[in-house]
């Protein structure tokens, strides 16, 4: 297999050869496939995710924003690795955060840590769920994220945490409080949905 090709087969392709898309599909549906179907186990699904993977190809293509660095197939896997999560999330129709939430359920957003069963969807959406999560972190004023990381992440007491950052009890509870405010209107108006078995 001539990996060389595939900067010719998409030039072409930019041209209006149409063709050109059918050879790179062709090319490489047999790897993009089984990874897919590896990760959902469902035929029916599989199709469905090949078929959305290829069609973000042809618009990022026709829209010129591919950027050709001889890299195709592991540009193709990454959007058919993020479209196999978005179908995990999508379809789990768990949400960690609901609006009945409250500030002493805090662990709602953070409990699954650590404790998820291996099963190959949880291992494909595990790591992103994390980062997700440190990325919402790093978003809040820094005195409630570092409550939050502490009580969190550290699994520090709030009298421990008013030791550490040198305040009171209320006021450790009250950044606590106020970080997991913040952080659930930020998921809210990303519409960032965080899901677990």
């Amino acid at each position: 297999m001539n990996y060389g090709d595939d900067s010719l087969l998409i030039s072409s392709y930019r041209n209006g050869n149409e063709e050109a898309l059918q050879k790179l599909i062709e090319k490489y549906k047999g790897r993009i496939y089984s990874f897919i179907y590896s990760k959902v186990l469902n035929r029916d699904v599989t199709e469905d995710i090949f078929q959305d993977t290829f069609v973000k190809v042809i618009l990022t293509l026709k829209g010129g924003k591919y950027n050709d660095e001889g890299k195709f197939l592991p540009w193709v896997m990454r959007i058919a690795h993020n479209l196999t999560i978005d179908y995990f999330r999508l379809n789990k129709r768990f949400n960690i955060v609901n609006e009945s939430s409250n500030y002493h359920d805090e662990y709602n957003i953070f409990d699954y840590i650590g404790v998820m069963d291996e099963c190959s969807e949880t291992k494909l959406i595990r790591n992103q769920i994390d980062i997700d999560l440190k990325n919402l972190v790093q978003q809040l004023p820094d005195d409630q994220r570092e409550v939050l990381e502490l009580r969190i992440f550290k699994d520090l007491s709030f009298k421990e945490i008013a030791e550490e950052t040198d305040v009171s009890i209320n006021t450790a509870l009250g950044r606590m409080r106020y970080a997991l405010i913040n952080l659930r209107k930020v998921i809210d108006n990303n519409n960032i949905i965080l899901t677990v078995d």
